[in-house]
């Protein structure tokens, strides 16, 4: 389902085109766009990370036969557009982040960004291919740790409402979601604060969605 495009309120700063920009400046680095974990500061140590969106994607569960639990992943949707951050890939070398987001595949997405930053190279967005790609089910379930972490740099990032319209355009609520905060799976799992649950918690329910305890 084709997600709605809002108008993203980036405290009132101008947003630029990285394609634009890219060409005055050819030799900086390029930038990964993170949609998920990675909008987590806490979670990685980029630099030049600043918010920004892109048009023509949204978000979805997947199982990838290359990993054993779902993650989230772009899809490709002319009428959508998602929330995130772009940070700068040091030296051109995507080895470290290639093998974090590895079952993903990157695209370039310079034209669709719109960001903050006063400039930015191209940019690239990881995307699981569907040759190997697959619904999550109770056996590759959804980690709950994962969540906590991604909506947690969405509250850092956008605040309530930008978490919130995380939620919304994100597809696959339907799918299991293993409890795993009593011994989080995820490895990059974080401390959430009393209000960070809570929201979460509040979020899940209200798309009455299958949380698991085993798998």
């Amino acid at each position: 389902m084709a997600q709605v495009i809002y108008e993203a309120s980036f405290s009132g700063k101008a947003l630029h085109s990285a394609a634009a920009l890219a060409s005055k400046h050819p030799m900086q680095d390029p930038f990964f766009f993170g949609y998920g974990s990675l909008v987590n500061r806490a979670t990685h140590a980029f630099p030049s990370a600043t918010r920004a969106r892109v048009r023509g994607w949204r978000r979805a569960w997947r199982h990838t036969t290359l990993r054993e639990v779902a993650y989230l992943s772009a899809v490709p949707d002319p009428e959508a557009e998602i929330e995130g951050l772009i940070a700068a890939v040091p030296g051109h070398d995507w080895a470290d982040l290639d093998h974090r987001e590895r079952a993903y595949d990157r695209h370039d997405v310079s034209h669709a960004v719109l960001h903050e930053a006063p400039h930015s190279p191209h940019v690239q967005i990881y995307a699981v291919p569907d040759s190997h790609a697959a619904a999550p089910t109770v056996r590759h379930p959804i980690l709950l740790s994962y969540i906590d972490v991604v909506v947690q740099g969405y509250l850092r990032e956008f605040g309530p409402e930008g978490a919130r319209r995380f939620f919304a355009t994100t597809a696959g609520w339907d799918a299991p979601i293993l409890n795993d905060r009593a011994a989080p799976r995820y490895s990059r799992h974080q401390s959430l604060s009393s209000e960070e649950r809570g929201f979460v918690d509040r979020e899940l329910a209200l798309r009455d969605t299958n949380l698991i305890e085993r798998v």
